[in-house]
């Protein structure tokens, strides 16, 4: 039952008939004989406890789509039962790794090390501070801006308000600040500081460690920067993406749950839950913060009514209790702390537009940001809107999402451009398929593994999971690995990978596409690409 304003009840057990509709994927509710009798027997009854829904769960599987939910269903939960069993291990283990990397970095090697310790004069790497590199950050070691000094010349030169009309969105120099800052954004707030000030000579504004309620923990990361302190003309913000030993931001990655909002489409609900825009747990708190009718606190006055109507006891209120949305969380959350970050500046840096960037999770997040803002008529900081950049991003919504976004983000030209690597297994994620309908949208910038650019509305094998797939993405992932071992000698000092970098192509050879997926491959893209001229299409 439905209570005040449409919204659903306390249970979470939603209407469907208010137009908010949803479906979650539960590994956790399910045991192992539910999960064999599903599998190999396709038995309802069984496959209903994974799943929780707005409709009637025993038709989420009885329908005509059921074959193909099965077994993406199956994909989703067997893959988040593996990651979550692993996810203290995947803790320690990235722990012990990050720690080693440094002890050998800040020693100067293997051999250093060796000899600090004969001396009795080891340098003991300190977390949190300026020195203390990520495991992403010793993949590829790179930290200065390419053509960066001119870049920044530029924007610093010109008139307040003029530097962006004389730097070109799309281009290499500010292509490559976008890869830069998603990169950088895996680091701790000191090192990100460091790299903005000393060696980007921009002003850096904030680091934000930002809450997700449904996880229950701080695990979304952005920072935010200008070209300058004073009538800057650029801000730039920048979304962490999937760390490599992080099994929740995995388990979003690989969650088909979704949300689906009247007239604007589906969302991915685990991205929705790691901007502070909803938890699963409450359904209704996804209505509460994605209505289309905003005030002047960003929600609407349904949502309003509802909360200040709640009993302040209840797990549904907005006072207390984790299912509500008390002020203070909501000022936790990435969503609300940058979206009044930007309005702040704005005050300051009248004329200044900003851009939007991130790899991987971090790129989802940096799509659904502006979403968000349209669905809350943000008219003024949407206006504000150079561009987003996005790589190795996987899918968001569906097609009618798309569409949605699209109208607002293509007029007069396109700001969204979504880069990706030959075949990184992210952007094939979730699947493309007739049962759930995750599309991509905005301007695909597809590198292969030459490095060529070709302009499309959708990668090549837009499914990672396939046959015709299997042969050519093992042998490409033996071609990244002979490549790798030469690039120092091909195209410049610059450009040779180290030893962990290598380590993580031989991974490839086992699992191809996840190789792909690291960032150094969208640095190389975006400093070596050349453009074919050709404009695909996949429709």
């Amino acid at each position: 039952m439905a209570s005040i304003s449409g919204f659903p009840d306390k249970t979470g057990g939603g209407s469907a008939s208010d137009g908010f509709r949803y479906l979650i994927v539960r590994p956790e509710k399910g045991g192992f004989w539910d999960l064999l009798s599903y599998s190999l027997w396709g038995d309802i009854d069984s496959g209903v406890k994974f799943l929780e829904s707005s409709d009637d769960r025993g038709a989420v599987l009885a329908g005509g789509e059921a074959a193909d939910l099965r077994w993406v269903i199956l994909f989703s939960i067997v893959t988040r039962k593996i990651i979550h069993f692993l996810a203290k291990p995947m803790e320690l283990t990235g722990y012990g790794v990050e720690f080693f990397l440094n002890l050998l970095s800040q020693n100067g090697s293997i051999f250093g090390l060796f000899f600090n310790l004969l001396k009795g004069d080891v340098v003991i790497p300190k977390r949190g501070t300026e020195t203390f590199i990520s495991t992403a950050g010793h993949i590829d070691p790179r930290m200065d801006l390419y053509q960066g000094k001119k870049l920044v010349e530029d924007l610093h030169d010109c008139a307040s308000g003029e530097g962006i009309a004389n730097v070109e969105f799309d281009n290499r120099a500010m292509m490559d600040l976008c890869m830069m800052a998603s990169k950088l954004a895996y680091e701790n707030p000191m090192v990100v500081r460091n790299v903005v000030v000393n060696r980007w000579k921009m002003h850096f504004v904030d680091f934000y460690d930002c809450w997700d309620d449904y996880q229950n923990e701080k695990s979304t990361q952005v920072f935010l920067l200008c070209d300058k302190p004073v009538d800057a003309n650029l801000i730039l913000i920048s979304f962490r993406g999937t760390e490599f030993f992080d099994a929740n931001d995995w388990c979003t990655d690989f969650d088909y749950s979704w949300y689906e909002i009247p007239n604007i489409g589906k969302l991915h609900m685990g991205f929705l839950e790691a901007l502070g825009l909803g938890n699963r747990e409450d359904p209704g708190s996804f209505h509460y913060h994605l209505q289309k009718r905003s005030t002047k606190h960003g929600f609407s006055e349904a949502a309003e009514v509802k909360y200040s109507n709640a009993d302040p006891h209840s797990e549904g209120s907005a006072g207390t209790g984790k299912k509500g949305t008390p002020q203070e969380m909501v000022e936790k959350t990435a969503y609300y702390i940058v979206r009044e970050k930007l309005k702040t500046l704005f005050e300051v840096h009248k004329n200044a537009k900003y851009i939007i960037t991130g790899h991987s999770l971090g790129g989802a997040l940096g799509i659904l940001f502006p979403t968000v803002l349209i669905l809350h008529e943000e008219t003024e900081l949407l206006q504000k809107l150079l561009g987003v950049y996005t790589f190795g991003q996987p899918r968001v919504g569906n097609r009618q999402l798309g569409r949605f976004v699209e109208a607002y983000l293509d007029d007069p030209v396109p700001k969204y451009f979504r880069v990706v690597y030959c075949n990184d297994i992210v952007p094939r994620l979730p699947s493309d398929n007739k049962a759930f309908l995750y599309k991509h949208f905005g301007v695909c910038l597809y590198y292969n593994r030459s490095y060529i650019e070709q302009r499309t509305d959708e990668e090549p094998n837009k499914n990672y999971f396939g046959i015709t797939n299997f042969i050519p993405a093992h042998l490409n992932a033996v071609w990244e690995l002979m490549r790798s071992l030469a690039m120092g000698y091909t195209y410049g000092p610059e450009y040779k990978e180290g030893w962990f970098c290598i380590l993580f192509r031989v991974i490839g050879l086992f699992i191809p596409g996840v190789s792909a997926h690291l960032s150094t491959n969208y640095v190389n893209s975006v400093r070596l690409g050349k453009s074919c001229g050709i404009r695909m299409s996949s429709y």
